[in-house]
Order: C-alpha cells, then sequence, then structure tokens
C-alpha cells in the first residue's frame, strides 16, 4: 500500500479551535507558522496515525512541498489539480447540532458541558449573541460549559447581530419572544435578504416587531412580555428552522406547546434532528401526524457530545468517487442525527464502499472505474446540490435533480449559482419545470462566482481539484461553516 498523505499538522490526539474573539497577535501568528510550514520543501516525516486492522499502513507518510498556502487575505484562488492519494482529515464540528445544542444548554437550569471540535463564523456569531444576553459560558480542553438560565435570560434588553447565522438569524428571535424582552436585531447584508417568515406567526402570537427596514426582514426590533397561547403555525417549505426554533423555544413554555406544520418537508431530516435533541435535552416531544407536541424539560444532561459536520466532510468523501481513492474523515460515524447521511447511499451506489473504523469513517473508492449520473430528489438533504452537481459532470450519463426549490432562498440562489457557473465552465445546465438537467461535458476552465456562499465555493472545489483549472473568486466565504477548508484542500 502506498504512503497516504495526512491532512494534519498538529500531533495525534491534538485539538485545534478559534474562539469567538481572537486576538491580531495570534493571527498574525497563524500566518507566520503557515508562511514556515510551506516553505519548507521535501520534508518528510513518519507519523503512525493507523493500526493494522483499519486496512491503512501503519506509517502514514507527510510531506510538505512548496506549494500555496491559502490565507483569509485572498480574494481569487486557482484550485490545483489533485493528484490521486488516499486522504484522511478532520472536519469541524456540526453547525446545525453544536448551535442547537448551545440554544438548549443556554435554557437549561443549571450546567451542560458540550463536547465539541472546531467551529466557525456561525457558531461564533450565535455565542456573541448568548454573551450579550448575558448567558455564562466557559470555554475547556474539548468544548464548552454553558450555565443555562432556564429561560430567565439576565439581560432582558440587548443589541444582538446575527450576522450571516441561519440558525441564530432563525432561532433567537422566537426564543426570546416566547422568554420576553426587548431586543434590537441586527444582521449582515447576505441575512437582510432573506425573508424571516416566522416574524409573521410571533406577531400573531402577541409579540411586537418593528422593522427597521423592509417588512419581514432585518434588521428589528422585538419586544415581547412572553407568550400565552399554546399553539402556533408554521411552513416548512421555505425553511424548516423557523419550525426548529419553535420547537426550541417551547422549552420555556410553562405548559405543553404544540406546533403545527404544513407544507412539504414536515418530515424533514433536520426536523427530525431537533425533536431527538429536544429528548436528549430531557423535553418531552409527541408527534401526532404533522403536530410537533413539546413539553417543558424535566432534568438536562449534565455533558452532550456534539458530532462532527457530515456535510463538510461529503467534500471529502466525494474525493472517494471523482478519484477512485479512500478517504476517512476522523470522528465521523454512519448512524447520525445529520440528513447529509444520505449522500452516502449516492456514493454506494456507485460503487464506494464505506467501513467504520475506530478512528473514523472510512470511504473506499477503489472498486470505481467511472460512474452513472444522478436522477435524484435531494429535498431532504438539500446541502448537497451543489455536490452532486460538481460530480454529475465527469458522470458517464446526464443527471436529472429535483427538490431543490427551497434552496433558491438560501445563502444565494443556488440553482442560478449551478447553472450559471457550470454553463461559464462549458458544461451544459438546465433548470426547467423544478428540474436541473445536468450534462456531462469537457471542462474549459473559468472563474467560480461564489455569490458569498460557502458551499458553492466548497463543492465547485471538486471541479477544481478534478481539473487543475478553476478559480474560486470569494475562498474566504467558507469561514462560515468550515474555516481552513482552502488551507486543507491547498495541501491535497
Amino acid at each position: 500500500m502506498k504512503s497516504s498523505t495526512v491532512l494534519s499538522l498538529v500531533p495525534k490526539g491534538t485539538r485545534t479551535r478559534t474562539l469567538p474573539s481572537r486576538s491580531i497577535a495570534r493571527e498574525s501568528v497563524l500566518r507566520r507558522l503557515r508562511r514556515i510550514l510551506y516553505s519548507i520543501a521535501f520534508m518528510q516525516t513518519i507519523i503512525p496515525h493507523f493500526k493494522a486492522d483499519d486496512n491503512f499502513s501503519p506509517g502514514l507518510l507527510l510531506t510538505f512541498c512548496a506549494v500555496m498556502c491559502y490565507t483569509s487575505a485572498m480574494k481569487d484562488l486557482l484550485v490545483n489539480k489533485f493528484i490521486p492519494h488516499d486522504v484522511e482529515a478532520d472536519v469541524p464540528a456540526s453547525k446545525s447540532i453544536l448551535n442547537r445544542a448551545l440554544l438548549f444548554a443556554a435554557l437549561a437550569r443549571g450546567r451542560v458541558h458540550l463536547r465539541f471540535g472546531a467551529f466557525a463564523e456561525d457558531t461564533r456569531a450565535l455565542l456573541s449573541c448568548l454573551a450579550a444576553l448575558g448567558i455564562e459560558m466557559t470555554e475547556e480542553s474539548y468544548g464548552m460549559t454553558i450555565c443555562g438560565c432556564g429561560g430567565d435570560f439576565p439581560n432582558r434588553t440587548a443589541s444582538l447581530n446575527v450576522m450571516s447565522a441561519g440558525t441564530a438569524a432563525r432561532f433567537l428571535p422566537v426564543v426570546l419572544a416566547f422568554a420576553g424582552g426587548e431586543y434590537e436585531f441586527d444582521s449582515s447584508e447576505q441575512m437582510k435578504r432573506r425573508p424571516m417568515d416566522v416574524l409573521d406567526e410571533l406577531e400573531r402570537l402577541g409579540v411586537t416587531i418593528r422593522y427597521r427596514g423592509e417588512r419581514g426582514h432585518f434588521p428589528f426590533r422585538l419586544v415581547s412580555k412572553g407568550v400565552t397561547r399554546d399553539e402556533a403555525v408554521i411552513e416548512t417549505d421555505r425553511s424548516t428552522q423557523f419550525a426548529s426554533g419553535l420547537m426550541i423555544a417551547a422549552t420555556v413554555h410553562p405548559r405543553p406547546f404544540t406546533v403545527h406544520l404544513k407544507g412539504s418537508r414536515t418530515n424533514g431530516s433536520y426536523l427530525k434532528m431537533t425533536e431527538a435533541m429536544l429528548r436528549s435535552f430531557g423535553a418531552g416531544v409527541a408527534r401526532d401526524g404533522n403536530d410537533v407536541i413539546v413539553s417543558p424539560p424535566s432534568c438536562p444532561p449534565r455533558e452532550y457530545e456534539v458530532e462532527p459536520d457530515f456535510s463538510g466532510a461529503c467534500y471529502l468523501y466525494a474525493l472517494s468517487l471523482l478519484f477512485s481513492v479512500r478517504v476517512l474523515v476522523r470522528g465521523i460515524k454512519r448512524e447520525s442525527l445529520q440528513g447529509d447521511t444520505a449522500f452516502f447511499r449516492l456514493l454506494e451506489g456507485r460503487d464506494v464502499r464505506f467501513t467504520q473504523t475506530e478512528r473514523g469513517l472510512l470511504a473506499d473508492g477503489t472498486a470505481v472505474r467511472g460512474f452513472d449520473g444522478f436522477e435524484e430528489n435531494l429535498q431532504d438533504f438539500s446541502d448537497q446540490a451543489l455536490t452532486v452537481a460538481a460530480l454529475a459532470p465527469f458522470a458517464r450519463t446526464p443527471s436529472r435533480l429535483t427538490g431543490l426549490e427551497h434552496i433558491r432562498a438560501q445563502e444565494c440562489d443556488r440553482v442560478h449559482a449551478i447553472v450559471e457557473n457550470l454553463s461559464a465552465l462549458g458544461i451544459p445546465a438546465l433548470y426547467r419545470e423544478d428540474i436541473l438537467t445536468i450534462t456531462p461535458a469537457p471542462v474549459r476552465g473559468g472563474t467560480v462566482r461564489t455569490f458569498g456562499d460557502h458551499r458553492v465555493a466548497m463543492a465547485f472545489s471538486l471541479i477544481g481539484l478534478k481539473t487543475g483549472n478553476v478559480t474560486i473568486d470569494d475562498p474566504d466565504c467558507t469561514k462560515k461553516t468550515f474555516e481552513g477548508y482552502f488551507d486543507l484542500i491547498s495541501r491535497l
């Protein structure tokens, strides 16, 4: 077995993270460290990362070469062609699970220790808001301890900026409406363009919303004396986060609260995640068709472990299909709360084999000898729509993707981003009658417009890794959920 490249610059077992507030001095040290590491050519070190029963070589070769190192100052990034080899890597903590866990812990009575790895901008935005609300948080060796307020926030008047964090934007206003108080909400320009449907329902529940700009959008002032009604109605077609926000907020309601779910995504994977986490944090949850009844929690857990991010791992696992290599992402387990595990089914149907090891989940693509296109409804794991679209040009047959309408109102119109960027790279792509059709063709190279969307940048990096002729126009946007993504990719 040939030696494999290890995508880690730290000793085994070492945990790295970025804090909610990083000093300029620390950033300077990191930049200098990157320059030092990447100025060393052909330095080799043997690191015993795997056991023999993992079916990897017992010693993996770590090679530093004089290559470009991505830094946050870059505006455009040419993605170098990937020379196939086996890969091992870490991904950050799941943003969806971590941000829910932070809110559940903040609303709990007593202290809860959350165990998690690295996190990114979206979580940093939520932590900043919780700090402004007076929540006591202590960072520890592997995670953070939260001193819950039991729904009675110390600061009942605060100015909060959710930045571009969808979970903070959709969850916090609902939670604070139930808890009561007066709050000024602001956000990034990107988030201001995204509609906040749940605010209409909050007004029907008696909450006062005073808009500073367009109705149904950030910024606004929220004034509430708490919610007295015991039920609410919410659509799920545009986003299930609004429904999850109501379910989380219901934990501070003094009586059982019913959320009536409407639309086509009432059993979506993210709603199932929220229900499972409600139970983990001691709340009662019952389903009656499309109605979810949440009862106040009894006793929160003393400790809760947050899974690594499947969404980020999928970009790495896609390499197993695209290059017929083996990819191991540390800490990933097949059994998960995250809906993006459905992406594994697409890879398995194309001869990628998954094996659970002690170190993480291994994708073995060595049996792949080309693959057919995708005929798939992606509604319930739509974060991977861009990933599938980036793989489709290299398939043997055309792909037809459905279930995409709701991704047109996310960080950008992601359907438009797919069609525009594939077309610019010479790949026929057409969205008509809710079906996205992608026809395989040679990639002619060019620049990918990310529209400030982290998932556009990460997904289209796969085409760059395959061809070596794709430039990403705003690689820094990946800081939203996967800080260091292009650092990692540059080491491939």
